[in-house]
This record gives C-alpha cells, structure tokens and sequence, in this order.
C-alpha cells in the first residue's frame, strides 16, 4: 500500500510557517552551504520543488522519485496562488483540501472540499504507481491527516519562529513515530526520517 509522507520545514518551536503564512524566514547558510543543500535534498526529493523553479535547480526533467501525488491544504496552496500559479506542482497529481477555493480553480487540482481522510485512504489503495502521497502542508490538515501519516520527512531549521502555523494543529493525541535516518548539514538544518510505530 502506498504510504503518506509529511514533508515539511519546521523551525525549532514547531513551526511551518509565521502567522501570515511567510516561510523566508528559514535560514539557507551562505551561498555554498544552501547550495550543497538543494542539491542534496533535490537529488532525494526532486518532485518536492514546483514545477515553476525546478528547471533552475537543474531539476527541469529530473523524474519523480518518491511522489507522485501531493496533498495540500488552502494555505500551503495559497502563497503559488496569490503569485498567479494555480499549478505549483504540475509534475504531481495536485489535491487541495479547502471547503472555500472554488473546483475550478485550474484543470491540473483537485479540489476537495471536505473528508482529507476519505481521500488518503482512498488514495492509499490505488495500485500500479509505485510512488508515495507527499502531504505538503499545512498544520490542521496535517492534524486532521495524523492517524493516515506513515512517515515524516522534517527538515528542522536553526530558528525560533515565535509564533506562526504549527506543524500539527489538531487534538491530544501522542503519536510514536521512530527515527529511521538523520542527517546534519553545514548549515545547521536536520533533516529525519522517522516511520511510524
């Protein structure tokens, strides 16, 4: 069965975003140390950079590796939106999770307007893809999507937001995930695979 991967940037209080939404927060390191990085997180997760950046990176026919769908909720959609792109991730199979962005919003999304776990679960089961389901973000829909989470993929940041989007936002509930590979970089990021339990 295919998996659910949350793949997101989490600074160190747990935060995936600041109150508005802005992400440039995270630091990259000097112009060597974001290099090395990109090309190492581009070469693991090439599908993980939108269509829109990827030829810049070097990345413009690179394959998908891992994924090839991507879950998303409104507010991880929005910041491509609001620049004029309603297919950031047009190598993806592409589903917003939002009961307020119209269907029509671009032939290439899905919308869905509610039941992220009826979609999971449903796309969980198909077969002959061989790829995973990347879940994009944001907080809620990561908390609503906490008991359909397989693994985590965080790539934790050296920076304290101070507030902003947590990276769940849902209720109590403890959930053991374990660490299956970790990796430091030059510039202070971490990134952790962790499967769950």
């Amino acid at each position: 069965m295919r998996k659910l991967v949350y793949y997101v940037a989490v600074s160190l209080d747990g935060r995936i975003a600041g109150p508005g939404g802005e992400y440039d927060f995270f630091p990259a390191g000097d112009e060597r140390q974001a290099a090395a990085y990109s090309a190492w997180t581009g070469a693991l997760y090439p599908e993980t950079v939108p269509t829109a950046h990827r030829a810049a990176v070097g990345l413009g026919d690179a394959p998908n590796r891992r994924f090839d769908t991507v879950v998303m909720g409104l507010g991880a959609y929005r910041p491509g939106l609001d620049a004029g792109i309603t297919s950031p991730y047009a190598h993806l199979r592409q589903y917003v999770v939002s009961g307020t962005l119209t269907p029509d919003v671009d032939p290439a999304v899905t919308v869905v307007p509610g039941d992220p776990v009826g979609l999971v679960r449903a796309l969980k089961r198909e077969e002959g893809t061989g790829l995973d389901i990347w879940l994009c973000g944001g907080g809620k829909l990561a908390g609503a999507l906490l008991p359909e989470i397989d693994e985590l993929v965080i790539k934790n940041y050296p920076v304290v937001a101070g507030a902003g989007i947590p990276v769940f936002d849902g209720s109590f509930d403890p959930t053991a995930f374990d660490v299956a590979e970790r990796t430091a970089f030059p510039n202070g990021v971490t990134l952790t695979r962790l499967t769950r339990r």
